[in-house]
């Protein structure tokens, strides 16, 4: 009997072993990783510690990108939320994906259908338990692109974005359901967005505290966690009508500093969020998963200064050109960690290119399954694990934004080509490598790689009717609403600078 014991042992040691040596688990695999994906919002490239912020306090992603990677060179799906949220749910880029703006008047634009398959359906299918908490933005309650339609077990936060506005809203959703707290509205609109005469439930706190309380309850099965903060978005209605949208319970460390508040507010969202990523990794450490567990983080795109605050002060981009709105770096290249004690050597730096769209093949390859065809996406495993010297790279990633007379963007190697407006603009061209900043235009010295840059957004680029550049007229027979006001630029901030 003892000697049958042992040998038991050594057979579960030897498994444990091979899994661990083997970086491609199948789904069959006596144990799976679990996967933490969070997406800040409005954070920019340089509004963290380990990017060479040096005013806004982030000790805990700091940490986690010491205790794992930091990417260098990776970018949002979009420039705004909706269809950078989309890339990342569906695996395809601006040329292809279904949400191509910010339309959230226009019901039936601006979110997934009936067929469409998200990054939460590749880890159902792997027999993962799957959650988003925070904010959604591609379906309402009972619509085609709710969150429970696809592939989340559980929803709770924000369905509509404007709604996300509001950091002190008299309801969140919880599944199909308004959770009530209790606010009470100043002003509140039909969809949600305003602000509150009286704050006592800050609504970033309480999806936090709904996040974890999952995390609880589902620690001992494999899981796929969404968690989609709304820190540090402004509150758009609140600046219209306060002069600070940056709505935020207290300043913190930043009380005393010599700065408007609204510079105060966007630095204590910054920390609160940071504060609540070392909360879960904790947890994680405390349930015994922390090993087992993959924690990647970035941001849905380029940094505002939609609450009033100061980007001269922060210095969100970086050296970066550009914030969200723009297809400048600034705007669609985001901060990417990732943490996997034990998987992930500690403290590398990686200079990957790669995209939202990427995480299909990612979380396919994670989970032992096939990547559908016609999806525009790769796997970064390979590199988030150091298991392959010439990881797969993209032939060229591609962007196109509908506001603000439309633009195209292609990076193709250290290249990096912008046409603006779309389809007929002129190019100007960017050599990555020696002008991050993208101050040198060398377009009129390299024809041939504007000719290539043409050849390229052409070929990325699929037109839907549902989607044109502003002041266009839609073709609409497919069924889909057409929007004629100004893609979100009205409902999200005007006069935001390109540069």
């Amino acid at each position: 009997m003892q000697r049958m014991k042992r040998l038991v042992v050594l057979m579960l040691v030897s498994s444990a072993s091979a899994w661990i040596n083997d970086p491609q688990p199948v789904c069959g695999a006596t144990v799976k990783p679990n996967v933490i994906l969070i997406l800040a919002d409005d954070l920019g490239y340089g509004d963290l510690g380990c990017y060479g912020q040096r005013l806004t306090r982030t000790p805990n992603l700091n940490r986690m990108a010491a205790e794992g990677m930091r990417f260098t060179q990776f970018y949002a799906g979009s420039t705004v939320c909706a269809p950078s949220r989309c890339v990342l749910m569906t695996g395809k880029h601006m040329g292809h994906t279904r949400v191509r703006g910010n339309a959230p008047r226009s019901r039936g634009i601006q979110e997934l259908r009936n067929g469409d398959r998200t990054l939460a359906h590749v880890f159902k299918d792997g027999g993962y338990a799957t959650a988003l908490f925070g904010k959604w933005g591609l379906g309402e309650i009972d619509s085609e692109g709710h969150p429970n339609v696809m592939g989340f077990d559980e929803f709770f936060g924000y369905l509509n974005q404007r709604h996300a506005h509001n950091y002190y809203p008299s309801f969140l959703i919880r599944n199909n359901m308004k959770y009530p707290l209790r606010n009470v509205a100043h002003v509140e609109d039909e969809e949600g967005a305003g602000w509150a005469r009286q704050k006592t439930d800050y609504s970033h706190d309480v999806i936090m505290d709904k996040a974890l309380e999952w995390l609880e309850l589902n620690r001992a099965k494999p899981f796929f966690l969404y968690l989609a903060p709304t820190l540090p978005h402004a509150n758009n209605e609140a600046t219209r009508g306060t002069g600070n949208g940056q709505e935020v319970p207290d300043y913190g460390a930043y009380r005393d500093k010599p700065w408007p508040d609204p510079d105060k507010g966007q630095a204590a969202m910054i920390s609160r969020l940071d504060r609540d990523i070392g909360r879960l990794l904790a947890r994680l450490k405390e349930y015994g998963i922390d090993d087992n567990t993959l924690v990647v983080f970035s941001s849905d795109n380029g940094p505002h200064h939609e609450g009033k605050n100061n980007p001269s002060l922060f210095r969100p981009s970086g050296r970066l050109r550009g914030m969200k709105r723009s297809l400048y770096e600034g705007g669609i290249r985001v901060p990417l960690v990732a943490r996997w004690p034990g998987r992930i050597n500690k403290g590398k730096v990686s200079d990957h290119v790669g995209y939202f769209g990427d995480f299909w093949g990612t979380a396919c390859e994670l989970t032992g399954q096939k990547l559908p065809a016609g999806l525009d996406s790769i796997s970064f495993l390979p590199e988030l694990l150091r298991r392959s010297a010439k990881p797969a790279k993209h032939d060229f990633l591609y962007w196109e934004f509908y506001e603000q007379g439309g633009r195209q963007a292609v990076r193709f190697g250290n290249h990096k080509a912008i046409r603006e407006p779309m389809f007929t603009g002129k190019i100007s061209l960017y050599d990555l490598a020696k002008d991050i900043g993208e101050n040198h235009d060398i377009a009129a010295r390299h024809p041939d790689l504007v000719a290539k840059a043409i050849r390229m957004m052409n070929e990325a680029h699929v037109n839907d009717p549902a989607w044109v550049v502003q002041g266009q007229e839609a073709d609409t027979r497919d069924g889909r609403t057409p929007t004629r006001e100004v893609f979100g630029e009205e409902r999200e901030g005007r006069g935001i600078p390109v540069r």
